[in-house]
């Protein structure tokens, strides 16, 4: 569809500013929790994105009153008349997210049934959730697979165990966080997922009134409570949404400011950015303002680096795709190591397109090897720069993947034509807008 096109001309730097609300990552997961509480919730500085629009729909769907609030990005949630949604209704979001699963544990406390339609979301990789059931079935839950989905019941109610991930998965992490906080007895993590997206979750839960512990070495203990108040929240920034502006400032040669950014939750890709030739400044928050971060190219040339994607607090995978599109822009021979997607590198093709010099490997090219290695996944990249990028028209197959596409026509000579800007806002909150007020020339077609 033409309506779901951007024209991009490309070859300027972008200069300017622009602000990141609450983490996409996080906000989601919030939503979900205040399913839990006895009484209303509050959430702000919620961003305008497709996935929140999809979580307020199936909330409504379980007779959740979700309104807007006073404050500009704020929502409020009435879960007094929780209900079974209808099953045809619930499909109709079938495919369109991965939030659905995470309904499983506060449906169950609620209503002692949870049906989960298919699941969507990028696709990145096999991403199964198998961690997530095996779970919930430790906890009491009986999983039964449909042709539509999954109806999931808890004849005796969810009681606590000890469980040990196979691997730190955010999803998995919150999954157990979300059905452990209400569950009769204690929960023992191990080999949780850390990232700041899941101490915020952690911080929500604690102000409904949960009692979880997080020790060292990835273990979370989670005492189950027999009620849960509403809560009160302003989430962490999008540290995402802060990287991707940070390398579309390198890759053009541009200088952005992005309000909200936050140094705590991005020291890596910071000590990468730095490494690699850019420069940034940081404003703490103050009496007056909700500080940012500046992020420039200082001229001169980029240098090339070495990377692996790696669990928090290692490079988050979500940089992975929008740093590639700056270190084409490097001399030298770049190496990326991805850990956590098996899939995520098939977006290089595009980069190639548009005169990037871009090998994919097999092989593990990082430090160590990874679950990938020995297996017919293409998850390491070598990237030769700098080159010369040049306008192309190009189709977006996943969230990250698109923004770094967008970031390579604006860095690009010419006019670029970018197919599936929609699937964009699922994670960019108003990028048009943005994208416009740092002096891009960017039109739909």
């Amino acid at each position: 569809m033409t309506t779901d096109v951007l024209v991009v001309h490309g070859g300027a730097p972008l200069h300017g500013e622009i602000r990141v609300r609450g983490a996409k990552n996080l906000v989601s997961k919030a939503m979900v929790a205040a399913l839990l509480g006895d009484g209303p919730s509050h959430l702000y500085d919620v961003p305008l994105i497709r996935d929140v629009e999809i979580v307020r729909g199936l909330l409504e769907l379980h007779g959740v009153k979700v309104t807007d609030g006073a404050e500009h990005g704020e929502l409020v949630f009435d879960t007094s008349n929780v209900e079974r949604a209808n099953v045809d209704e619930i499909n109709v979001h079938a495919g369109s997210s991965r939030i659905p699963i995470l309904f499983c544990g506060p449906l169950l406390h609620k209503l002692g049934h949870a049906f989960i339609p298919d699941l969507g979301g990028c696709n990145i990789g096999g991403r199964p959730i198998d961690f997530h059931l095996q779970a919930l079935r430790e906890m009491g839950a009986v999983v039964d697979k449909t042709p539509s989905g999954l109806d999931i019941t808890a004849p005796n109610g969810l009681h606590g165990t000890k469980f040990e991930l196979p691997y730190p998965s955010v999803g998995a992490t919150e999954q157990v966080l979300l059905a452990a906080v209400r569950a009769h007895g204690v929960t023992e993590l191990r080999n949780a997922a850390v990232e700041p997206e899941i101490m915020d979750l952690i911080a929500v839960l604690q102000k409904m009134g949960a009692i979880i512990k997080v020790h060292t070495d990835r273990v979370i203990e989670i005492e189950g409570v027999s009620r849960l108040r509403g809560y009160k929240h302003r989430p962490i920034p999008d540290r995402i949404e802060a990287a991707s502006w940070a390398a579309a400032a390198l890759a053009t040669q541009g200088d952005v400011y992005v309000r909200g950014a936050r140094q705590a939750d991005m020291m890596t890709f910071l000590n990468t950015y730095t490494k690699i030739g850019g420069a940034f400044e940081i404003e703490d928050p103050g009496p007056n303002s909700i500080g940012g971060i500046r992020f420039w190219h200082p001229g001169g040339e980029l240098r090339a680096t070495a990377l692996e994607t790696d669990v928090h607090p290692g490079f988050m995978t979500d940089w992975q795709q929008p740093m590639v599109v700056a270190l084409t822009q490097a001399r030298g021979l770049s190496i990326v190591h991805e850990t956590v997607y098996e899939s995520r590198l098939g977006y290089t093709e595009a980069l190639n397109q548009m005169g990037a010099t871009i090998q994919v490997y097999r092989d593990c090219l990082g430090g160590t090897p990874c679950r990938f290695g020995r297996r017919n996944f293409m998850h390491s990249a070598v990237i030769a720069g700098p080159s010369k990028l040049m306008a192309a028209d190009v189709v977006i197959p996943d969230l990250r993947a698109g923004f770094s596409h967008l970031i390579a026509a604006l860095a690009a000579e010419g006019t670029s034509r970018v197919y599936g800007v929609e699937l964009i806002k699922r994670g960019y909150e108003d990028f048009e807008a943005k994208l416009a007020a740092l002096g891009a020339s960017v039109e739909r077609g």
